[in-house]
């Protein structure tokens, strides 16, 4: 037992050289440099280091050769994403739409037949629930129809995805809503130029087209009061202001009047006919207002999820 906690001594070769057993002596020697190590993995090698400026030049090539060979981004060029159409701009061809709840299937539209064409403004009268929003949400492409066909500039938007419906409102159609969607942190300017930036339009247009918009709406004395400082009419021709900055072809408001008495109305309406000819777009919307059907190219009434001929 004593002898397994001795340690054992190194065996003498015959040159008398002192060699534990089993072990080879390493042959490298440092001092001629036939063979270094590397720091960080303590490999041999029989490389010779490189001067620094060989060093150097080869970092600089092996950069060169990683910029290369890096693919490049490249920017799609802009495309238009409807082709030149000279027919109408919205074509609605007999277009039903069901909704079901539960067990019960309600038909809200039954066979809509309508046209509107370029720098016309037509309205669609009716009672509450006569299935005016459902259609006009389906005009511009947040609802679908059940059956039948909708076209914007000859395309069939029913056979379009969501993400290319969802480009072309940002691009095309500007929506006036009701209750005016305004943000009510955000001054008159600020929101009219949110829509420029939804829309990608380049920065350096941003504050010429604002101005524009506002002073078309005869606001460019309150460019800087937020939608609480401002009166109905007001608001709603911010509104308006901010759905037409990114120049599209089609605005489409929800009873843009109804929250208006008469005299905010008429201003309204006059606003809209002043853009139809200064920034040639066309507009459908939605009224129950007898009193301002006067200024329309064309009036659409509807009952009952039907046109009244």
């Amino acid at each position: 037992m004593k002898n397994l906690f001795l340690r054992k001594r190194p065996a003498k070769s015959q040159s008398g050289d002192e060699h534990q057993q089993g072990e080879t002596p390493l042959e490298a020697s440092t001092e001629s440099g036939e063979n270094t190590y590397n720091n960080e993995h303590d490999y041999p090698t029989s490389e010779t280091p490189l001067p620094e400026s060989e060093i150097a030049s080869d970092e600089v090539a092996a950069a060169a050769v990683t910029t290369v060979d890096e693919p490049q981004k490249k920017i799609k060029p802009k495309k238009d994403m409807l082709p030149p159409y000279d027919g109408p701009v919205l074509e609605v061809r007999n277009v039903h739409r069901s909704f079901q709840t539960g067990s019960r299937i309600i038909h809200v539209l039954k066979g809509i037949d309508m046209e509107v064409n370029p720098q016309q403004l037509v309205m669609l009268k009716g009672r509450s629930g006569s299935g005016k929003t459902t259609l006009l949400n389906m005009l511009g492409g947040l609802d679908q129809p059940s059956s039948g066909d909708i076209l914007f500039s000859g395309q069939p938007l029913q056979d379009w995805g969501d993400r290319r419906r969802t480009a072309l409102r940002r691009k095309e159609i500007g929506f006036i809503f009701q209750a005016y969607a305004l943000m009510p942190l955000l001054s008159a300017w600020e929101n009219v130029e949110l829509s420029l930036r939804m829309a990608d339009v380049p920065r350096a247009e941003w504050k010429d087209r604002v101005g524009h918009c506002l002073d078309l709406v005869g606001l460019s004395k309150r460019v800087k009061h937020r939608p609480f400082e401002m009166s109905g009419g007001e608001q709603q021709r911010v509104a308006i202001a901010k759905a037409i900055a990114h120049r599209p072809r089609l605005l489409l408001a929800d009873e843009p009047t109804a929250e208006l008495d008469s005299k905010m109305g008429a201003q309204v309406m006059a606003v809209f006919r002043n853009i139809i000819e200064v920034e040639q777009v066309t507009i459908c919307m939605t009224t129950h207002d007898p009193t301002i059907l006067e200024v329309a190219d064309h009036v659409y009434e509807m009952a009952d999820g039907r046109f009244i001929r």
